[in-house]
């Protein structure tokens, strides 16, 4: 987990104050999920996919990798030591001071918006990149991971703290 919060502090790092990063602070991958991750030795050395790649704030993509890489609402793993995985993730990308109460709420805002994005795709059926019941799918996970990150938000935010 420490890697994973390393590689994407690197990256963002590498485009701070950058052409590419326009008005905002850097670019963000915007889908750093571990299954956009190449791991060497069991640890992820670097990123792939960057079609959604665009300018945008550090919580945007620490949100999302907190998310994708810790947390999991079907999953065996006690809410607790997935709370500690945020923080690991956290503290390898260097979040201190205000930025650490904002983390969750980030977490919450890409589950938010990846729901949005798969509905509106789903209503463009014609240009939609899988089909209604993938897409379906998809809106479903994210809104399940949305309500069991807020349901366990003090969980997330105790380990934060």
């Amino acid at each position: 987990m420490a890697a994973a919060g390393a590689l994407l502090r690197a990256m963002h790092d590498a485009t701070r104050g950058s052409e590419l990063a326009g008005c905002s602070p850097v670019v963000c991958h915007h889908d750093a999920a571990p299954n956009n991750a190449v791991f060497v030795d069991g640890l992820p050395t670097a990123w792939i996919d960057f079609d959604t790649a665009a300018p945008g704030s550090p919580l945007e993509d620490l949100g999302y990798a907190a998310w994708t890489w810790c947390i999991a609402s079907k999953c065996t793993v006690p809410v607790e030591r997935q709370a500690e995985q945020v923080k690991i993730l956290a503290d390898a990308y260097g979040v201190q001071g205000p930025e650490r109460g904002a983390v969750v709420d980030a977490i919450l805002e890409r589950q938010a918006r990846n729901a949005r994005f798969w509905a509106e795709l789903m209503a463009s059926p014609d240009t939609a990149p899988a089909e209604p019941e993938v897409l379906a799918s998809r809106i479903e996970w994210s809104r399940r991971e949305f309500a069991f990150t807020a349901s366990n938000r003090s969980v997330f935010e105790d380990a934060l703290a």
